[in-house]
């Protein structure tokens, strides 16, 4: 049985601001200003466990694709490209009507262009099963251990935003100047994700934007000499702060947090491109390195990535927005620059990938 009202407010303030609107919502299920898909409101539940991941096989779609994508280029479709380095925008293809051939190539296109921006989809009306079914074609869906969810499908990481719920003002922006950060999703999975699924539901008129970074032309930057000292080197990433964190606002913790060393520089399996792997939100020190050492390299990448807005770009979204990333060759920072009084509320499908394959010196 769901917790009450009241026996949330003594857990998680997020939870409390949900479970008042889902309260209202029973009581008036057509208010003029609700949300638009009230089924994905994020739901949090401290009893809710999930078993420690697995290792398994994984074989990246983008392998079996044709090159030419016939699916996603055609004379039917539209293609906008934001930057040479990443971003395409989409108009003309259904993301729900390709075949697993045309899913195959949509896996090829997101590693090549990195983030692609689909307009006009029917993805947010599919129903949580079949965008589940979708998503899973590109690897098993990684299930947040801290996030909200939505009850009964938590394969769902939601992003809701809106005045009685604004957590960026009450644990970010009330303690930073801005809200910059940068991150792969989860990158502390022994498996982390590859290509991830993102769609709008409700949006502000004005803002909430979301930055992204190429890491491969992050990486392309550097001299030949510094390339070198990279490759071989791992970075530790941790879930550490994020479970510390949900446990202070007495929030889910579904599994407990791991810490796990990945490469500096990883290399796409499809693509055979080299790029940096290394983010502020998860990355805490380099192996092997003392901790002067560590903070000082990690200092310089994470502000080359920072810094390098001739290799990012900013996805704006509209009715029917569907971005899909790679994230192992991306970084990303959300944009609250919207007045909360106005509601943003959006889904993530975040399909696991391979262990990253590090890259070796030529």
């Amino acid at each position: 049985m769901a917790p009450s009202v009241a026996e949330v407010e003594r857990a998680h303030p997020a939870a409390v601001a949900i479970e008042k609107l889902k309260a209202d919502l029973q009581a008036n299920p057509n208010p003029t200003n609700g949300p638009a898909y009230p089924a994905y409101l994020p739901h949090y539940d401290t009893q809710e466990k999930f078993h420690d991941t697995e290792l398994f096989e994984h074989a990246d779609p983008g392998l079996r694709a044709n090159p030419a994508k016939p699916s996603l280029i055609n004379e039917n479709t539209q293609l906008r490209h934001l930057s040479p380095y990443l971003g395409t925008e989409i108009r003309g293809v259904q993301i729900s009507e390709l075949t697993k051939g045309g899913l195959d190539e949509l896996s090829l296109l997101t590693a090549e262009r990195k983030v692609l921006i689909f307009r006009d989809q029917d993805f947010k009306d599919l129903g949580p099963e079949r965008q589940i079914e979708i998503a899973k074609h590109f690897g098993p869906i990684q299930r947040h251990p801290t996030s909200g969810n939505i009850k009964g499908f938590p394969e769902f990481h939601v992003v809701y935003r809106d005045a009685g719920h604004d957590y960026f003002k009450e644990y970010v922006t009330n303690a930073r100047i801005n809200y910059t950060a940068w991150h792969s999703d989860v990158a502390y999975e022994k498996q982390p994700p590859g290509t991830t699924f993102f769609f709008i539901l409700d949006q502000p008129s004005v803002g909430g934007d979301t930055l992204f970074v190429s890491q491969v032309e992050a990486y392309n930057r550097l001299s030949d000499e510094f390339k070198k000292r990279l490759e071989g080197l791992k970075i530790v990433h941790s879930a550490v702060e994020q479970a510390e964190g949900s446990r202070k606002r007495n929030g889910p913790v579904r599994r407990e947090p791991i810490e796990t060393e990945h490469p500096v520089v990883r290399v796409h399996p499809a693509t055979g491109e080299k790029a940096l792997y290394v983010n502020e939100t998860f990355g805490r020190r380099i192996v092997g390195f003392k901790k002067e050492e560590s903070d000082a390299l990690l200092g310089f990448l994470y502000d080359h990535i920072a810094k390098g807005s001739d290799f990012q770009i900013r996805a704006s979204y509209e009715p029917g927005t569907l971005v899909v990333w790679d994230n192992r060759v991306t970084a990303h920072s959300a944009i609250p620059d919207f007045n909360a009084e106005f509601r943003r509320h959006a889904v993530r499908l975040t399909p696991q990938a391979e262990v990253p394959i590090p890259a070796t010196s030529a």
